[in-house]
């Protein structure tokens, strides 16, 4: 656990300073990475991202909540961040600094009138677990171990000037123009202002909970309603591994294989049975059990899709789909990758990126197996990315395209489709629900 913070910046004017101070900073790395340049034409831009990445996670690791969850959900997806930006903000999802126990101590206060040792019988003055909008700690009462989440404080009445604020950055570690980088800014902000309520949380916890009773094999907290509030939410303690520390005891092949299919099939049936899905797919959010069977954790970031979206994704996953162009283009133009005044240039541009996106996304999805340890599909997809955005710089392309669900379940998959990686892990993926 990293070393204790004992203060967040909350006011809007103290927060500012730090996103300015920090967008300065960014402003000087350029300055030097263009400096050399100068001299050497043929540098890479790898030193600079790598710079600015460490830069501007150590200002959203001091600052948490939304700037720093931000950094977790846009690490998610291959297409959206270089390569350096991933690979830091990754850390976001399971390894931030923790708060100094007198905060917690000032939530809990503000929360139920009382300290936490007055609520519980014991209270684990260090943190568990500590990531970007709370952190957890053990507690016991009555016999019962539970995992009590607290949130940062300040983190849900910063989120949309957070937002405002962290924009000009995200315009420029995105390499994206206001209107497409707007798309994702605007998802991330409604999701955060769900996952900043944990009454909401504990709501869509017990549903999905309740709706998954099919999937045997898979293992749900307890909530405690009168032991949780906006800003503190209780649960039963869950004895197992993240994924991440469970990938560190080497397990069997067979093992991998097992638990990833637990995975695969949870998103298979939220996605085609419920059309509510769990959209936070990170190592910190699932527990490998002694059993190898799967815990699942924080419902605070759920998509739901709708009804009409759900019915086009359903005709993207169609395996015949990636040979008739016709049917293709068909589906471009009713969700708006294809727009009325766009130029035929335009349109032979946008037609070939979807409809490798799609022959991408649709690899896994369409085969009997896959086996997700392969790095050449991972590779591939990076580049792909890559060489979008640098095509659509080219192309000066400033309209936002597509329907803003299907961004957001994208990242989903691709959070999923990353878990499988690091896992190493083959899948029947052949789905058991549509």
């Amino acid at each position: 656990m990293s070393e204790e913070q004992e203060y967040i910046p909350t006011s809007k004017v103290e927060r500012a300073t730090k996103f300015l101070k920090t967008g300065a900073k960014v402003g000087a790395n350029y300055l030097k990475h263009y400096s050399k340049k100068i001299v050497n034409p043929d540098l890479s831009r790898d030193e600079l991202d790598k710079q600015n990445a460490e830069d501007i996670f150590s200002a959203m690791s001091e600052l948490k909540g939304s700037a720093l969850k931000a950094a977790q959900l846009l690490s998610m997806d291959p297409n959206v961040l270089p390569k350096q930006f991933l690979e830091k903000f990754a850390t976001a999802q399971y390894n931030a600094p923790p708060l100094s126990y007198p905060l917690v101590v000032k939530t809990f206060k503000e929360q139920f009138g009382k300290s936490p040792s007055e609520v519980f019988d014991t209270f684990s003055k260090e943190a568990i677990h500590a990531a970007s909008m709370g952190q957890v700690h053990k507690a016991e009462l009555n016999g019962q171990k539970m995992a009590v989440k607290v949130q940062y404080p300040g983190v849900g009445d910063s989120i949309k000037s957070d937002l405002n604020i962290v924009r000009p950055l995200a315009l420029t570690i995105m390499r994206m123009n206001p209107k497409e980088a707007g798309q994702y800014i605007d998802e991330v902000e409604a999701r955060l202002m769900e996952e900043a309520d944990y009454e909401n949380e504990l709501n869509q916890a017990e549903e999905i909970t309740q709706a998954c009773a099919p999937l045997t094999f898979l293992t749900f907290p307890k909530y405690y309603r009168e032991l949780s509030t906006k800003r503190v939410i209780t649960m039963d303690w869950i004895d197992g591994l993240h994924l991440t520390e469970f990938l560190k005891t080497n397990p069997s092949q067979e093992v991998r294989n097992q638990i990833g299919q637990q995975l695969w099939d949870f998103y298979d049936f939220q996605v085609h049975k419920l059309q509510v899905v769990h959209a936070d797919p990170h190592p910190g959010n699932f527990l490998v059990l002694p059993n190898n069977s799967l815990a699942i954790l924080d419902f605070g970031c759920v998509k739901r899709l709708p009804a009409d979206f759900y019915q086009e994704f359903i005709k993207l996953i169609d395996p015949t789909l990636i040979n008739d162009d016709a049917r293709i283009t068909d589906l471009m133009n009713r969700l708006n990758f294809l727009l009325p005044n766009d130029t035929e240039k335009d349109r032979e541009f946008f037609f070939d990126l979807f409809k490798k996106s799609l022959e991408l996304f649709g690899r896994p999805v369409h085969a009997e197996k896959f086996d997700f340890k392969d790095p050449s599909y991972f590779t591939e997809m990076y580049l792909h990315g890559e060489s979008v955005a640098k095509n659509k710089l080219k192309m000066g392309s400033k309209i936002a395209r597509g329907p803003k669900d299907g961004m957001y379940i994208g990242r989903v998959y691709y959070g999923l489709f990353s878990l499988l990686h690091s896992m190493g892990a083959t899948i029947d993926t052949k789905s058991k629900y549509v």
